[in-house]
């Protein structure tokens, strides 16, 4: 701390500013408060955290610390939007037309719902109060209470592949993958405010940047990435990834906000890319059909499903290189999922054996071998630490 008075005065000054910038409302004593479904909520203690970024989106919560984008996530961190929200995870069965809840504390499915059409993802609400079932042929969204698991009511949308939320929490983006758009609706409502079509085959995953300014959207079927401006809500840049037959999946954002990993099924690997200079990305290979990217509660590691070989890749962000392989015994299909609340257990849908995987992420030993329906793919671990959601299976910040 600088000895001068006068000094620590302009310097606690300045940072205030910054959050008043940033947030547009005034600055809070004491932990960090819930987002609700209105404005944003300022930062907790300025004082030994990392600076604020640059004022990101405008309406958007400000970054807590400029060199972890996750700090929100640790153990614990629970908004009160979600208080009393009971610990499961909401399995979406693409091929039975339901959703299995699981209780993480007994391995045990307690209850099926039954949803529309292909079920793909369950989606956290950027206000955390809703679950949206993604049901694709479908066409429409079906909320579930998280507070009592039951199932509300049932939204017409068009092709609903899979579904995200603007970080200013006023839109949702609907992945329309065979209609070949990017829907901006309403995030409470679900109306349509822009349909942006896209010249790629089969939009399916996205991460914002840091300021929430753009977005990263991987095109499954044309393999191709895209750039899109969050605010024009239009596709700003598009590049053709250098692997024949590529087929890239999930996107994920580091920790320091420099570098946006996409997951690719056919290269067998994750592509590193610069988001802001938007430059050709290079190969990491994992394993065979890479496919979902969870970060650790840590903000250290990232778990990397390789569906096609029954393996997790554990990526260590400091060193930029694998550092473990586990694998599932017997085998498995390890597609998309999320991490517990403590951090302790990965939680992966088995996509092709009507199963779901529990594995302890300090040992990478398999906990649990859970039956479920059908064609189990993007399921939910809720609630989970974090502000607000990104969307998809719980991108939280």
């Amino acid at each position: 701390m600088p000895s001068s008075t006068k000094h620590t005065a302009a310097l606690l000054g300045g940072v205030l500013l910054a959050v008043l910038t940033g947030c547009g409302s005034p600055a809070e004593k004491g932990n960090v408060e819930a987002v609700g479904s209105g404005a944003a909520v300022p930062p907790g203690r300025a004082e030994g955290l990392t600076p604020p970024a640059p004022p990101g989106l405008p309406g958007m919560p400000p970054v807590l610390d400029a060199k972890d984008i996750y700090a929100a996530d640790r153990p614990g961190k629970f908004s009160p939007a979600v208080k009393g929200f009971p610990s499961r995870v909401y399995v979406p069965n693409t091929n039975s037309d339901t959703v299995s809840v699981i209780d993480p504390a007994t391995y045990k499915v307690i209850k099926t719902i039954k949803v529309g059409r292909q079920p793909q993802h369950v989606v956290p609400s950027w206000d955390l109060k809703t679950l949206w079932v993604n049901n694709d042929i479908g066409d429409s969204l079906t909320a579930v209470d998280p507070a009592t698991g039951k199932k509300g009511r049932t939204v017409p949308v068009s092709d609903p592949y899979n579904l995200y939320f603007t970080p200013d929490g006023k839109y949702a983006v609907v992945m329309a993958s065979m209609d070949r758009q990017l829907v901006f609706r309403d995030a409470h409502t679900m109306k349509t405010v822009k349909a942006v079509p896209v010249k790629c085959g089969g939009v399916n995953h996205a991460d914002f940047s840091t300021d929430g300014r753009y977005f990263i959207v991987s095109c499954e079927f044309s393999g191709e990435l895209l750039k899109v401006d969050t605010a024009k809500m239009e596709v700003v840049a598009q590049q053709k990834l250098p692997f024949g037959g590529a087929m890239p999946q999930d996107v994920k954002l580091s920790p320091d906000g420099g570098t946006f990993y996409i997951a690719d099924m056919i290269a067998d690997g994750v592509w590193v890319l610069d988001g802001k200079k938007f430059t050709t990305p290079k190969l990491l290979p994992t394993g065979k059909g890479a496919h979902g990217l969870y970060v650790s509660r840590d903000s250290k590691e990232m778990y990397i499903s390789n569906r096609g070989e029954g393996t997790i890749s554990v990526f260590d962000f400091a060193q930029r290189k694998l550092v473990k392989k586990w694998r599932l015994p017997h085998g498995g299909s390890p597609d998309m999922g999320g991490v517990s609340a403590d951090g302790k257990v990965l939680w992966l849908s088995g996509r092709y054996n009507s199963e779901v995987y529990a594995i302890d992420t300090a040992t990478g030993k398999q906990l649990a071998r859970i039956p479920v329906g059908s064609g189990p793919h993007g399921l939910a671990v809720y609630p989970q630490p974090g502000r607000y959601s990104l969307g998809h299976t719980g991108v939280f910040r």
